[in-house]
């Protein structure tokens, strides 16, 4: 096997591209975020209303190089003179991951460096801590994405227990459903949230689900369920004009943040821990955080986020999550890691300071 170099240079190339965002980013573990790149799909699949596997997995293939490229170029670097380069590894698109895992792994063998497969979840979790004002271990996790939601403890970088998941729809996958049946453009989340904004208040009394029962399991179907029986009602009655369709947004909008913010603090009250985190997607709503920073600050509990850019799927979280992961004079190998579905409980615990 040839032997890999472990350089005084300690930085991470990362390769995120689990689903439509293609993102590419140097982190060192002394100097930071070196440099960052993130393609967005949006006009690609906007025809569509939707993610259409193959097309990301192609768009993958053209734009991956010249951004890895691009990101070596302004952290003035030179491939062999990386510590590894860490790639998400699923879960996701299982042909968008292979995309990307391919390349990493292509690199690193030519580079003579390590690979290092990243959970794409772990990475989001671990986002914040890109920050100047990082959390501190231990702390809950609210990961809520257009294909996740769900509550982990969290006592440590690779220790973690899931509290509660959504047993159907993710909350972002609702809000882009809910925006689809509203007409609203793709992608939906951000449009809807925007719409909600022009909403009257407690217009539709939409179901919080499985807020009356406990536990930190979610449940977002009955509530689409909910908005498509509406919708019909008021285009029956002939009543479903613009403002109609603000109001049933911004209600939606208020059941989702309602049952999020209640299953947080729940969580934080079964822990006993005063720290949450909050990444994915649906992070950068601002309703969600504006309830969230009041709910918390209340109960002298504290929330933390990544920046805007680094909630939606992005480089720097993979090439982070890398870093800590990376082993001195461990070989990363030639095998090909990619996953649709990974049990986040499954990862190994790992060292961190």
């Amino acid at each position: 096997m040839q032997s890999l170099r472990v350089p005084l240079i300690m930085s991470i190339l990362g390769i995120e591209t689990s689903c439509d965002e293609t993102a590419v980013a140097i982190y060192d573990r002394e100097r930071g975020l070196l440099a960052h790149l993130i393609h967005s799909q949006i006009a690609t699949h906007a025809p569509y209303g939707g993610v259409v596997p193959e097309l990301a997995s192609r768009d993958h293939i053209r734009k991956l190089l010249p951004m890895v490229d691009a990101c070596l170029a302004e952290a003035g670097l030179r491939g062999p003179q990386l510590a590894g380069v860490a790639y998400t590894a699923g879960p996701g698109l299982i042909g968008a991951v292979l995309v990307g895992a391919t390349m990493a792994v292509g690199l690193a063998t030519a580079w003579g460096l390590p690979a290092i497969p990243v959970h794409h979840m772990e990475a989001h979790l671990l986002a914040p801590l890109l920050e100047p004002e990082r959390p501190t271990f231990p702390f809950v996790a609210l990961l809520v994405s257009g294909g996740h939601s769900m509550l982990v403890r969290v006592d440590g970088p690779g220790r973690y227990r899931i509290l509660g998941q959504t047993l159907d729809d993710a909350a972002g996958e609702a809000f882009d459903k809910t925006a689809k049946l509203l007409g609203l453009p793709y992608p939906g989340g951000p449009a809807l949230a925007r719409l909600a904004g022009e909403g009257r208040v407690d217009r539709h009394g939409f179901p919080r689900p499985m807020l009356n029962r406990p536990g930190l399991d979610f449940s977002f179907s009955g509530l689409k369920t909910a908005v498509v029986l509406k919708l019909r009602e008021l285009e029956r009655d002939g009543l479903l004009d613009e403002a109609a369709r603000a109001d049933i947004a911004h209600s939606f909008q208020e059941a989702v943040v309602d049952t999020l913010v209640a299953k947080c603090v729940r969580a934080l009250e079964a822990t006993g821990f005063e720290r949450l985190v909050v990444a994915g997607g649906v992070g950068a709503n601002q309703r969600l955080r504006s309830r969230l920073r009041a709910e918390l600050t209340a109960r002298g509990a504290s929330v933390y986020y990544p920046r805007h850019e680094f909630c939606t799927d992005n480089g720097a979280m993979v090439a982070l999550a890398g870093s800590l992961r990376l082993r001195p004079g461990v070989a990363g190998g030639t095998r090909i890691e990619a996953r649709a579905r990974w049990n986040l409980e499954d990862l190994q615990a790992m060292a961190f300071s």
